[in-house]
């Protein structure tokens, strides 16, 4: 027993030197790793992708799904019962404002507008005699051939004649108005919709005839988070606010302005209802598409822009790593970032630094780093400048 247990004692203290020994050599390969340009056997630093940030005006945008809406959609319905004489237009055609669409049977309206229009002639003739007598009259009650009271029925008889002339003359107005119902035009410019009418129809007030939907301009209607509504707002006090709308994955991008904002958010979703007006020559835009569309609410001017996977987001807060003096990393925070693409617009750098985009995963505050142009490093990035505002 007592050999035994002092083999036992023996084991645990062999394994105790190994564990010593094992843990101080482990201890000094990571200082000789970490310990300066003077450590031997330790790892080299490692080798960093740096870029110069650049300077530009960057637009602060804001991203939303819309649909494409017409300003003005009108649906056409004939104003009297009759039936279709001529249709003069084709589906899909374009058409102006005024130009003629449908002719309704309008003999019976013709007719009336004749009938009317006799009967204010007939009026007229007799007001002209009964002015003659009228005239007449007055010159015998002057030379006493005639009494008074026979001047004065006279006159009372031509002023009637003269407000029924007055009267049918309107009664012929309304029967040429009710005329013009039978040639229907076209409110305003758009395009025609489908046509389910032929002549020899019989129409109504209450049979549809056709839509005309202006396509030139056109609005885009979305949503925005009613977090955004005060820079929305602001913007749109200091003056035109920018809306971009981008129809599909090939659709070139297209550039209007901001027209509404409705008068409350809604409380169920959290939104805001907007809309944004784009002229539409080429009919790009068309109605009830879903679109893309962006809305630029400020621009920052000579701002300073890097890549954005140069920016580490962790529990200190967002930062990037850059190269200080003696090849060391130094790591700088970032106050405020504005993603566009695969750039960002930072606050918190002076613009000289050279930020590094990759090799950053192991490096720590103060860290030597190698600069690419060694054998076999790779090329070095460069930031692309962008033209476009985002």
């Amino acid at each position: 027993m007592n050999k035994k247990n002092a083999g036992i004692i023996v084991g645990i203290v062999a394994v105790a030197v190994a564990g010593a020994w094992y843990l101080n050599k482990g201890e000094g390969a990571h200082a000789a790793g970490q310990g300066g340009p003077g450590g031997r056997g330790g790892m080299p630093p490692p080798t960093v992708n740096v870029v110069a940030p650049q300077r530009q005006d960057v637009g602060v945008e804001l991203s939303a799904n819309g649909t494409v809406t017409p300003v003005r959609t009108v649906d056409l319905h004939p104003q009297t019962t009759a039936t279709i004489r001529q249709v003069h237009i084709r589906e899909g055609q374009f058409v102006k404002e005024g130009q003629v669409l449908f002719s309704l049977d309008d003999r019976a309206d013709r007719a009336n507008v004749a009938r009317a229009e006799a009967q204010v002639a007939q009026n007229r003739a007799t007001l002209a005699d009964l002015e003659r007598q009228y005239k007449r009259s007055q010159e015998l009650a002057s030379q006493n051939f005639l009494s008074q009271s026979a001047v004065d029925s006279l006159k009372s008889q031509v002023e009637a004649a003269r407000a029924l002339v007055q009267s049918n003359a309107a009664a012929a107005r309304a029967s040429q108005v009710s005329a013009s119902y039978t040639t229907i035009r076209a409110p305003m410019s758009g395009r025609v919709g489908a046509i389910d009418i032929h002549p020899g129809a019989l129409v109504q007030p209450t049979t549809s005839l056709t839509t005309i939907t202006q396509l030139d301009p056109i609005d885009v209607s979305f949503n925005l988070p009613e977090s955004a509504l005060g820079s929305v707002l602001a913007a749109q006090r200091a003056g035109k606010v920018a809306v971009q709308a981008n129809a599909g994955a090939e659709g070139l991008p297209v550039t209007g302005e901001l027209k509404f904002v409705d008068n409350a958010v809604d409380a169920t979703t959290g939104t805001i209802r907007v809309k944004a007006q784009f002229a539409n020559p080429d009919s790009s835009l068309w109605p009830g598409q879903y679109v893309t569309t962006r809305v630029t609410v400020q621009t920052l001017r000579n701002a300073v822009v890097i890549p954005q996977n140069a920016i580490i987001t962790g529990t200190s807060g967002t930062f990037v790593y850059v190269v200080g003096e003696g090849n060391e990393a130094r790591q700088v925070k970032v106050a405020r970032l504005h993603g566009f693409g695969e750039y960002a617009a930072v606050t918190g750098l002076t613009g000289s630094e050279q930020v590094i985009t990759e090799g950053k995963q192991n490096l720590r505050p103060g860290g030597k780093v190698k600069l690419p142009g060694a054998a076999g490093a790779r090329p070095q990035a460069v930031v692309a400048k962008k033209d476009e505002k985002a």
